[in-house]
């Protein structure tokens, strides 16, 4: 455990910076339930994965190609089905949407796991800033695309980050979804995070009424993920930092994947929706992450992207 771990206590619900994810979960039958998990062939993805299937949880494990998701899926123990889903092409996200709806099963909950982050040089698909098209509108076809399979009481996490407080002033550069106007790795990083988060609040609100929830965290900071393979930074580096930063702030992958196995799963939470978490408890994030006209704003730009793809 590392030196912060030690240091700060549990919050409210038990658990905190040091918690793992089986930690999270010891006790808990998820046998005959079902979760979507995006990015599951790595890091906090695989750590997720492994850990609802130890649970008895059915886990239909998304990866870019179906070769990873096989590949990892043959990793655990427990029911799986690997699917290919590659967010930045939105036919390979509805032919996920299809896969999952052929199944006939009810979803009880899907866990918006992969990403990209920080890319050094301004990538885009369909017109728009890669990082934003990957992990907010990719998510968004995908959820709102699987709206009618989820279950009753369903639950929709979304992997935001403490680093949406890099988005820009205002939130979202709606003139500038391109980044075409202005490009930087952490703001533009920044930007698809606090999209994860005000997407979460936006369909906490459209559930409201129903017995489904929403909502978005922080994992930690974990290095050692294959988010930094498009960092473009050498692997002495990472390294080096690594070794060095372990002592101080870094979580394991153990610890990383916690908070997500915590807000998708636990009992106690069946009626907590629209919040953001970080270390497993209630945290509080920027001001104009809790602004639900931004939200709602987001979601109706975000339809219409994803119409015209």
């Amino acid at each position: 455990m590392s030196l912060l771990a030690m240091i700060r206590p549990n919050g409210p619900s038990g658990f905190g910076y040091g918690s793992t994810a089986e930690g999270v979960t010891a006790g808990l039958s998820l046998d005959g339930r079902t979760y979507l998990l995006t990015g599951c062939n790595s890091g906090l993805g695989f750590e997720t994965l492994r850990v609802l299937t130890l649970r008895g949880a059915h886990v239909i494990a998304a990866a870019r190609t179906l070769e990873k998701a096989r590949a990892a899926c043959a990793s655990v123990i427990g029911p799986t089905t690997p699917v290919a889903c590659e967010l930045a092409e939105p036919a390979s996200v509805r032919a996920t949407v299809a896969t999952v709806k052929a199944l006939n099963i009810p979803i009880d909950g899907i866990i918006c796991n992969a990403g990209i982050m920080a890319l050094p040089k301004l990538n885009q698909a369909y017109g728009y800033e890669l990082q934003f098209f990957t992990n907010h509108v990719g998510h968004f076809i995908l959820v709102t695309g699987l709206i009618e399979a989820l279950a009753a009481d369903a639950r929709v996490t979304m992997l935001s980050s403490s680093a949406h407080k890099f988005a820009p002033k205002g939130g979202i550069e709606f003139d500038n979804l391109s980044g075409e106007k202005g490009y930087s790795a952490w703001r533009a990083y920044g930007q698809s995070k606090l999209a994860n988060l005000l997407f979460a609040k936006e369909l906490a609100r459209r559930f409201t009424g129903t017995a489904r929830t929403a909502n978005a965290l922080h994992p930690g900071v974990i290095f050692d993920t294959n988010l930094q393979r498009s960092m473009n930074v050498p692997r002495v580096v990472l390294d080096a930092v690594a070794g060095l930063s372990n002592l101080i702030v870094l979580k394991s992958i153990p610890q990383g994947a916690a908070t997500q196995c915590y807000v998708a799963t636990n009992p106690a939470l069946g009626a907590v929706s629209g919040q953001y978490f970080a270390d497993c408890n209630i945290a509080k994030p920027r001001a104009d992450a809790e602004d639900n006209s931004l939200a709602k704003r987001l979601w109706d730009v975000s339809e219409k992207i994803a119409t015209a793809l």
